[in-house]
């Protein structure tokens, strides 16, 4: 049987190029091919480069299931969404996405997406695709402090690797975003403004990003020598309306903050709700420094000053590591880190002078 051509006519089918023509081609042994192919470390790194081009050349595609009887590997990560989470259709999911096929790709792996409805579904389904053979390891979002998702894989031996920390790093592989720096940055841009009354609003602190940034901001307040009223930091805050609450209470303390550093963007897009209530102006009568950098903080007005993340490299890595970790590369070698970047807006400006320092006191 054939099949058309580009001109319109038969043409015969192309022979499927094996590992045997990349062998002859290259003067190789198959074997060498192999290996070269799967990465084995016997194989120096210029040698599987040349294997790889070589089989790029002639249009070498291995045969997925043979492969994965052969090698045990499907070249598939997986990934499961968990729709009951407050964004799961975050605006940045997209460009989450994107990177991690992209990664994948690159090293002729796929990738396998599947939703959840809550934890327990979220589990039964990293059970599900690991007896079928779907997938060879996961990426995990979001990783919680006591994660049931981590201790499910270690304890069926299923590599992972974190889009996030976690406090016990055994098993862990990882690439972050250091959310505690971006704080520690927001709190000495506000001290150099001349604030001296700065407030924190922190995201749920069942996350380990919500601990990692609550330390910095306390860290950072320590080395500008500023006190912390407890009154001034509020906790659990991931939606607009809660963002709202927590600054309903920090602006209506006897000594309302002039600032306030939330964890999200959407807490701090609450802040400016409170804000608007009380007729006061963001970026003149109290500034707010967020993190994440969604779109809609960048059109909010004034546009939110925010650390933003590049999701997209944020996914590649993510996808590089996880392939790393599971051809067996050490864990210490697979854990990465990288600053936010700061995008300074029109959200923040010096303390507003001879304003009242509570809404009471503007009412009267």
């Amino acid at each position: 049987m054939g099949v058309t051509g580009r001109q319109g006519h038969l043409t015969a089918r192309s022979p499927r190029v094996t590992i045997a023509d990349v062998s002859r081609a290259l003067g190789v042994t198959k074997s060498t091919v192999s290996r070269a192919l799967n990465a084995y470390p016997d194989i120096s790194a210029s040698t599987q480069l040349r294997v790889r081009r070589m089989a790029d050349k002639m249009g070498y595609r291995p045969l997925s299931h043979a492969q994965a009887i052969r090698t045990g590997l499907t070249k598939s990560l997986g990934l499961v969404i968990q729709m009951a989470d407050h964004d799961s259709q975050r605006p940045f999911l997209a460009e989450f996405l994107s990177g991690l096929s992209q990664g994948a790709s690159a090293e002729g792996w796929t990738l396998t997406i599947a939703a959840s409805d809550s934890p327990q579904h979220t589990l039964d389904m990293f059970g599900s695709m690991i007896a079928d053979r779907k997938v060879d390891g996961f990426i995990l979002p979001r990783p919680m402090i006591n994660d049931a998702r981590v201790a499910m894989l270690r304890q069926a031996d299923v590599p992972f690797v974190l889009f996030g920390r976690n406090p016990d790093p055994a098993g862990c592989a990882w690439f972050d975003v250091l959310g505690e720096g971006a704080m520690q940055e927001a709190v000495r841009h506000l001290v150099g403004l001349g604030h001296r009354r700065i407030g924190f609003i922190n995201g749920g602190r069942q996350y380990t990003y919500a601990a990692l940034r609550h330390t910095g901001f306390m860290q950072a307040m320590a080395a500008a020598g500023l006190p912390v009223d407890p009154a001034h930091i509020k906790e659990n805050a991931v939606t607009v309306d809660e963002g709202a609450a927590a600054a309903d209470a920090l602006l209506d303390t006897p000594q309302r903050p002039t600032a306030i550093v939330c964890a999200v963007d959407f807490a701090a897009l609450g802040v400016y709700r409170a804000a608007a209530a009380r007729g006061l102006t963001i970026g003149k009568d109290v500034s707010v420094i967020s993190y994440d950098g969604t779109p809609d903080g960048g059109h909010a007005q004034p546009p939110l000053s925010t650390f933003a993340v590049d999701f997209t490299n944020s996914g590649k890595r993510l996808s590089t590591l996880l392939i790393r970790r599971i051809k067996g590369e050490p864990l210490d070698t697979l854990r990465e880190e990288v600053p936010a970047t700061f995008l300074n807006r029109g959200s923040v400006g010096p303390p507003a002078r001879n304003w009242p320092s509570s809404s009471k006191q503007m009412a009267q």
